[in-house]
């Protein structure tokens, strides 16, 4: 008897990926304190808030009995789809199944995860010439350099340290690190740095046109970036609580 799958017949199949996730970090279990607060990020940030999907992190939180369906419903009243809750004791993640919502383990557990590249390549030690865009250096415990133009649908990652492109990141492409991005050329795609939560982490390019910028999490798309930034180089750092892009130099 044959083993082989009638391709015809195959309905799905299931692939890794890395996708950007904005994570809602509750420090409060109070729905009415969060309604109050998203209303005014609303006010603030309009462009951010249509049906973005959001991680609930509640590992801040000593609540074994989380109001977990209000503070969900508060979060789709102003345009927010969570899709998972991070951390919590057993019957938090109880409810969050009881709800239709995934679960992941608190971040410190959950972090032994690598994430795949576009091809494996050794580890280069760069040069002070070629990694510096600015004056500010994060530390960074492995340096990854790529040289080549990053493509449509290709990803580039650098899971212990900070990442260098010699090149262009295309519309389409993915650039990650546990530390700092650096773009020797125009950045199109998404560059999410920080991905395990460094805050101190950083991007930078020579021409800013990305479709996605993240730091720790905290990320801008196209249209929130000033359009007087756009097609000029930039760095994007993570400072009191929101992304800060502004020129580079």
């Amino acid at each position: 008897m044959s083993l082989n799958v009638d391709s015809a017949a195959v309905a799905f199949t299931f692939k890794g990926g890395m996708l950007p996730m904005t994570v809602m970090e509750l420090s409060s279990a109070d729905p009415e304190r969060i309604r109050l607060q998203l209303a005014g990020k609303l006010t603030q940030s309009p462009a951010f808030f249509q049906h973005t999907p959001v991680v609930l992190s509640v590992e801040k939180l000593d609540e074994p009995h989380l109001a977990l369906e209000r503070i969900c419903a508060v979060c789709r009243d102003h345009k927010l789809l969570p899709v998972a809750v991070r951390g919590g004791s057993e019957p938090v993640r109880q409810s969050a199944w009881a709800l239709g919502l995934g679960w992941f383990p608190p971040v410190e557990e959950g972090r032994g995860r690598v994430l795949e590249s576009v091809r494996n390549s050794p580890v280069h030690e760069v040069t002070p010439e070629e990694t510096t865009l600015s004056a500010a250096e994060s530390p960074a415990l492995a340096t990854r350099l790529y040289r080549g133009t990053v493509r449509s649908g290709q990803q580039v990652s650098a899971a212990e340290g900070d990442l260098v492109v010699i090149g262009a990141v295309n519309a389409g492409a993915e650039v990650l690190a546990a530390g700092s991005i650096h773009v020797y050329g125009a950045l199109r795609g998404r560059a999410l740095a920080g991905i395990h939560g460094n805050t101190q982490a950083g991007i930078y390019c020579r021409e800013l046109e990305a479709e996605l910028l993240s730091v720790a999490g905290n990320y801008k798309r196209l249209e929130d970036i000033d359009s007087q930034l756009l097609g000029r180089p930039a760095e994007v750092h993570f400072a009191k609580e929101q992304l800060e892009i502004k020129p580079l130099g």
